[in-house]
Order: C-alpha cells, then sequence, then structure tokens
C-alpha cells in the first residue's frame, strides 16, 4: 500500500500520509513522492484545492529518523526542500487536518498552509534544538509571524510543546474541532473552496500570501545550509545517539574533549 494516498473527489485532491503503524513518520521516499502529487497538482486544471491530513492516530510524527541518519540533508536540494518548495509554491489553497502528534514537519509545514483544522487531541511539536539541529520549512520566518516572536522562541528554542487550544490561540490554527469532525470539517472547507471562481481564487491568495511566500524562500533557504552543518555536528551525533537509545544526551562530555 502507497505511503502517500491522493484521491480527487471534485476538485479536491485529498491527500493522505499513510504510515499508521509507525505515526505517519516520512522517509525520503514519501518526501518526494508528496512532492510529486504537489507539482502534479499545481499544472492540474481539475485540482482546485488540495486538502492534507494523517491516517491512524497522528498527523505526523515527522521524519523517520532512522531513514533520516542514511538520508541526512545536504546544504542544496533535498526532498524535504522539494516538498516546501511545492507547499510554498502552490497557487491553490491548502487545507490541513490535524489529529495527534504535528511533530516538526508535521508543525512547520502549516505556516505555508491556507487552512488548518486542529483535532482536540493535537499537539505540535518542535524539538529541532533538543536534537542539535535548526529548524526548516521557514519556519524560522513563519512560525515568529504567525504566533509572535517571543512564542515561537518557546517552541523552536525551547521546544516548549502546545496543545490544540494554545495553538488556535497563538493564530497557528484556524480553529479547533473534536477529533471525530476534523476530516469532516476541512472536507467541508475545502469543498466550499473548491466552488468559488477558480481564477479569483488563485489570485487572492497569490495577493494574500506575496510577502510571506518570499520570506518563507529566503529563511528555508538560510535553514537549510544551517542545517545541513548541524546534522553532521558532534552535537547532532551525540542527540540522536541518545534519542534511539532512549537516554538522556551528555554535550557536557563534548566540551570537555574539545577543550
Amino acid at each position: 500500500m502507497s505511503e502517500i494516498v491522493a484521491e480527487r473527489s471534485g476538485n479536491v485532491l485529498r491527500v493522505q500520509l499513510n504510515r499508521p503503524e509507525k505515526k505517519n513518520a516520512l522517509t525520503s521516499a514519501m518526501y518526494t513522492s508528496l512532492a510529486e502529487i504537489l507539482e502534479v497538482a499545481a499544472k492540474d486544471d481539475r485540482t482546485g484545492v488540495v486538502l492534507l491530513h494523517g491516517a491512524g492516530d497522528s498527523f505526523t510524527a515527522g521524519n523517520d529518523l532512522q531513514d533520516f541518519l542514511q538520508n541526512p540533508p545536504g546544504p542544496g536540494e533535498s526532498p524535504p526542500m522539494r516538498v516546501f518548495a511545492a507547499v510554498n509554491g502552490l497557487e491553490k489553497p491548502i487545507v490541513v487536518a490535524v489529529h495527534g502528534a504535528a511533530v516538526g514537519f508535521g508543525t512547520t509545514i502549516l505556516v505555508s498552509c491556507d487552512f488548518v483544522y486542529a483535532a482536540e487531541s493535537a499537539r505540535f511539536i518542535t524539538p529541532f534544538i533538543d536534537l542539535a539541529i535548526v529548524p526548516e520549512m521557514g519556519s524560522s520566518y513563519g512560525l515568529p509571524a504567525v504566533v509572535g516572536w517571543r512564542h515561537a522562541a518557546e517552541m523552536l528554542l525551547l521546544g516548549a510543546p502546545l496543545d490544540a487550544r494554545r495553538a488556535e490561540q497563538l493564530g497557528l490554527v484556524t480553529a479547533v474541532v473534536p477529533d471525530a469532525a476534523v476530516l469532516e470539517k476541512a472536507t467541508q472547507v475545502a469543498q466550499k473552496l473548491a466552488e468559488k471562481p477558480v481564477d479569483a481564487l488563485k489570485a487572492g491568495k497569490k495577493l494574500l500570501r506575496r510577502t510571506v511566500r518570499e520570506r518563507l524562500d529566503e529563511a528555508a533557504r538560510l535553514e537549510v545550509q544551517e542545517f545541513a552543518v548541524r546534522v553532521r555536528s558532534p552535537e547532532a551525533k551525540e542527540a540522536f545517539d541518545a534519542f534511539l537509545h532512549k537516554r538522556r544526551p551528555d554535550f557536557a562530555k563534548l566540551k570537555a574533549k574539545a577543550s
């Protein structure tokens, strides 16, 4: 079964992250498939709106760490950056239904989407610094722009999680919906958008996001350069090893070795 499933209903393209046994943790191959689907959707006149959601009990647990360590992104093009470019450049509205865990990419990609409906169970987690890496998907600009600098610092530097209600208060999500109804609500909004005049809708989104799109693109380019350095650092090796072996990282020993 495909780990990224795309189905069209009328003018709505429903895209599902479909690896529920791993909480939809994303592999390099999944990023590539998702990017290809979105790139085709951008050119397909039959697609007016994209609806993104996850299978099982979570939206996504972020990167699959085993796959990530085997395929660490470099400073240039990569499957995750291809997804970012496809989402940030899409002229058609993107509606997202989030439930359960939304880790890393599961949170940062939301700043490039247009409507985000969160289930009451949703938890938004950005553990980049804890893993000795840096934010991605343009979130170093996008999150401060959406929730404010101090709240973004809590999320990106401190790694403080947000529950659904707090995410709504800060403007990260459009609305909070009971778990059983979140996909239905997102689908209703996507269908309502799909009924609107297509060219006017695209033009309206372009005007709304003209500055944000450019700033997100610039931030993502800077992030990926720093990310490529951080992910190969001794700190990151210690952080990932600690995570995989379920122990506390010991960054002090790295300082001791350096001195």
